[in-house]
């Protein structure tokens, strides 16, 4: 649903007056970006700032990392910022994508109520604590969608060992509308379920679910972009998304305010710089 609602909003969008499909316009880039980062504000943040220092505009249109990459397979995208590395890797594989260029990340949570009925407050590890939920058959919501976070959910029950199913397994049926919905709905029902740091923070005055299990390596979450292949779609604006990749990644530029970002409305930042420009510098 979700997937078809992006299109519409592309086709519309990309109709408008003074608006580069794509297709070679220097003074504008269009981006498809995982809705994470864009229901924090931080795409916005890096959009305007971008404009303002370089006259480019860059308008995006948010969708589960599997859809948007879907999207961009169409040719009229000329960036994706994406998380889900077995998704990325294999667009870069057919073509469609020139590399995958590190940009930021975060981590994922899992959360639950206060209750915790299967325990795992404190767990160390994520794959001990999904044990722990699928042995309770505790309530756990998953998106279900192929976005970046199901897919980074799916990876962590695997390395637990476990093929999630049952009714205490519960797919939220517009989990393709991101993951604040998600987290709202497994509030609604009380349940468990691994969603991005960010996103709690930015509902947790309107929830009751907590961290239960934090800090575990495997719940890392990185963020990608990657250009779409002016070889595959020669109309794409690669000058101008390599433009916009070069800011994004400079210490001095995107990654700073990446670094900086969340920190005076939560006291810490929602995402961490991490590309090569950045390590390098530091």
């Amino acid at each position: 649903m979700m997937q078809w609602f992006c299109l519409i909003v592309l086709c519309v969008f990309l109709g408008m007056p003074g608006v580069s499909q794509a297709q070679g316009g220097g003074n504008f880039i269009f981006l498809a970006s995982t809705i994470g980062p864009i229901d924090s504000g931080i795409v916005d943040a890096l959009e305007n700032q971008f404009e303002k220092e370089t006259g480019i505009r860059v308008r995006h249109v948010g969708a589960g990392t599997g859809a948007a990459l879907d999207i961009a397979r169409k040719g009229t995208i000329d960036l994706v910022m994406v998380h889900a590395k077995s998704l990325e890797e294999k667009f870069v594989q057919e073509g469609f994508g020139t590399e995958r260029i590190d940009l930021m990340y975060n981590d994922f949570v899992i959360v639950g109520p206060s209750e915790d009925p299967a325990g795992i407050r404190g767990m160390k590890t994520a794959a001990e604590a999904l044990k722990a939920i699928a042995a309770k058959g505790a309530p756990f919501v998953t998106r279900g969608d192929k976005s970046g976070t199901h897919v980074a959910e799916l990876e962590l029950w695997q390395k637990a060992g476990i093929k999630p199913a049952g009714s205490w397994y519960m797919v939220y049926e517009k989990g393709s509308e991101g993951n604040a919905p998600t987290l709202r709905y497994t509030d609604q029902k009380k349940a468990y379920t691994v969603i991005d740091r960010a996103t709690f923070l930015s509902l947790q005055k309107d929830i009751k679910l907590q961290v239960l299990v934090e800090k575990d390596e495997a719940m890392l979450n990185y963020i990608s972009l990657i250009p779409v292949n002016p070889k595959k779609f020669g109309k794409v604006n690669y000058e101008g998304a390599m433009t916009f990749v070069k800011w994004l990644t400079a210490p001095g530029k995107g990654q700073a305010i990446i670094r900086d970002f969340g920190k005076d409305k939560y006291g810490s930042p929602l995402f961490f710089p991490n590309s090569k420009e950045w390590k390098q510098a530091k």
